[in-house]
């Protein structure tokens, strides 16, 4: 015997029950319910599982970073499976009035469309954090084009969602939407101009999570904590954090530090002012006096400009720095005179520190001023400083 629907099954049962089809409607309501459950249950807490016990023994530290996401990937397929398994065989199942079945068969479709979505989203989510895991993913960092297709998703799953309650095509939804388009182009303008940024910075490599970047118009200085498709956050060394719109990046200039973090070392540009009533000429009494005082001072005659006490305090400080361990031998190294000016003569001091740390970079640059402000009277210069009241005590 062919069974068209579940409840002939329950009517030879309760044939000789009185009321025995309002109890083989009963019957066959409970199992249609009773075995979505089950098949919930069947898959999302054994089937998945076990296929994600599985995956996870392959490659334990890949997969156990994925295994959120996964989560909730296999808890929306699950229910995608029950929402299918539902509108295939409710007509076949279930016993209600025809209303009641149509109702049922619009709001499984509207949720077999949401959860859909959703499960899309998650998909989305999952190849997103797979892709973190690659070498590359920061310096071409996705998340603005993330974002704008679950936009999209959970878009095109309202249309598809209002034109199930309308029992209307979905082009006679879309159809609709061109005499508001300037209005929604009005709502979504930060989004369409984040999206185009987004796809900028990650096809130039301008952003990357992690890179200390510089925007005066917004007072940010500091470190990128977040690389979205609306906003940029930034934390200040401060500790406060500043939101930069993301597609200011690409209409306003702004100083990225990276290529700074992946030299070979990090500038020391600052200079001294020296007193030009101080410069003078070194008879070679002087000359030898500071040969055996200062070992850097070697082959004199190789040397021009030797005779001045500048000359030899220039000299002097960029042997200091050649053989200074802690500056880098790679990059460019000078000490030399600028402009003469008011308040002195500059000598500024040109090198890189090999440890582009800040901390690092700070306290070396003050040790070698240190240095060289205390040497110089042995070279009888003096720094230029303006007068205060002290200087009269």
């Amino acid at each position: 015997m062919t069974l068209v629907h579940l409840t002939d099954l329950f009517d030879t049962w309760f044939a000789s029950v009185p009321q025995g089809s309002l109890l083989s409607a009963l019957a066959a309501n409970s199992v249609g319910f009773i075995g979505l459950v089950l098949l919930y249950l069947f898959t999302r807490r054994l089937v998945f599982p076990t296929i994600q016990k599985g995956l996870l023994r392959v490659s334990p530290t890949r997969i156990g970073h994925l295994a959120a996401e996964l989560n909730k990937v296999t808890g929306r397929l699950a229910a995608m499976i029950c929402c299918v398994a539902f509108l295939a065989f409710n007509d076949k199942v279930l016993v209600a009035p025809d209303w009641v079945m149509d109702l049922l068969q619009s709001l499984g479709q509207v949720v077999l469309v949401i959860i859909s979505g959703f499960l899309f989203s998650g998909m989305v989510n999952l190849a997103h954090a797979i892709y973190n895991q690659l070498r590359f993913a920061q310096d071409v960092p996705i998340q603005g084009i993330v974002q704008v297709t679950k936009l999209m998703t959970f878009i095109v799953s309202g249309i598809l969602v209002i034109s199930l309650v309308l029992d209307k095509s979905p082009t006679y939804i879309l159809s609709g939407f061109g005499a508001i388009a300037a209005i929604t182009l009005l709502v979504f303008k930060d989004t369409i101009l984040g999206l185009v940024a987004s796809i900028q910075i990650a096809a130039n490599r301008l952003v990357k999570t992690g890179d200390w970047i510089q925007v005066d118009a917004f007072g940010a200085d500091g470190e990128v904590i977040d690389l979205g498709l609306n906003t940029v956050r930034v934390r200040n060394w401060d500790n406060t954090v500043t939101t930069i719109p993301t597609y200011m990046l690409i209409s306003d200039s702004f100083k990225n530090w990276r290529a700074m973090q992946e030299s070979a070392g990090r500038r020391i540009k600052r200079a001294i002012l020296v007193d030009m009533h101080s410069i003078k000429v070194l008879d070679e009494n002087d000359v030898v006096r500071l040969q055996q005082k200062f070992s850097e001072l070697k082959n004199l005659e190789q040397w021009p400009d030797k005779t001045t006490n500048l000359g030899l305090f220039r000299r002097y400080a960029e042997q200091y720095l050649e053989e200074h361990p802690a500056i880098s031998k790679e990059c460019v190294l000078m000490v030399r005179e600028l402009a003469p000016a008011h308040n002195g003569l500059p000598v500024e001091f040109y090198c890189f520190s090999a440890d582009k740390r800040w901390v690092v970079y700070e306290h070396l640059q003050a040790d070698i001023f240190d240095h060289m402000l205390a040497v110089m009277g042995d070279f009888e210069l003096r720094p230029y400083q303006n007068f205060s009241g002290q200087m009269w005590q």
